[in-house]
């Protein structure tokens, strides 16, 4: 009984729908959704420019092979 079953959740949809009306829940769905793909770009942004500030631009990697002293 703690738990609602699908029936419970497709009531609440259709009081939510009949309050608010689609047009203002289709707003509501896109500016989440620019929200959420703002935030993905700083993310993305914060990491690339983390990635290119540990490594300076006057670094160089030097490839050498280990011999044994004979």
């Amino acid at each position: 009984m703690g738990s609602l079953s699908i029936w419970h959740w497709l009531i609440v949809l259709v009081i939510i729908m009949l309050i608010f009306g689609t047009k203002k829940l289709r707003n509501i769905g896109t500016d989440l959704g620019g929200a959420v793909r703002g935030f993905k770009e700083g993310i993305k942004e914060g990491t690339e420019k983390a990635a290119s500030e540990s490594q300076p631009a006057s670094s160089k990697t030097i490839d050498v092979e280990a011999r044994e002293k004979s």
